[in-house]
């Protein structure tokens, strides 16, 4: 997996193997319904799997359709909070990071720094 940033684009949106990427939308508890629940979390649509996955988690929210699943907010989380999800048929990648202990999460803000696609979002309960 190659990352980069091109300079023609905004710096803020990674680019990968030359596919661009938005971040998760930081408005999302506005802007969608919760389509349902995910291991003790919420899933905010659409979502139409394979393809859609929504966005898991209120607090920490990582948006499975931007996720490429390296795992990096798994590895900096000093509460564990992640685990890994299935996203079955997902283009991106079949296995997501799966915010199910979200209640721990002490907003350090190190996933979402971390976070190669910016899928991620932390927002204080």
């Amino acid at each position: 997996m190659r990352i980069s940033r091109k300079p023609n684009i905004c710096p803020f949106i990674p680019i990968i193997d030359g596919e661009i990427f938005l971040p998760i939308d930081p408005d999302f508890q506005k802007n969608r319904q919760v389509a349902g629940e995910h291991n003790g979390h919420k899933v905010w649509g659409p979502v139409d799997p394979p393809t859609r996955q929504g966005i898991h988690g209120t607090n920490v929210a990582v948006d499975w359709d931007v996720c490429v699943g390296d795992g990096v907010c798994i590895d900096v989380c000093p509460v564990s909070l992640y685990d890994w999800g299935e996203a079955k048929g997902h283009s991106m990648s079949e296995k997501k990071s799966d915010p199910a202990r979200e209640k721990d999460c002490i907003q350090c803000l190190a996933c979402e720094m971390q976070c190669p696609t910016l899928a991620i979002k932390i927002t204080p309960p």
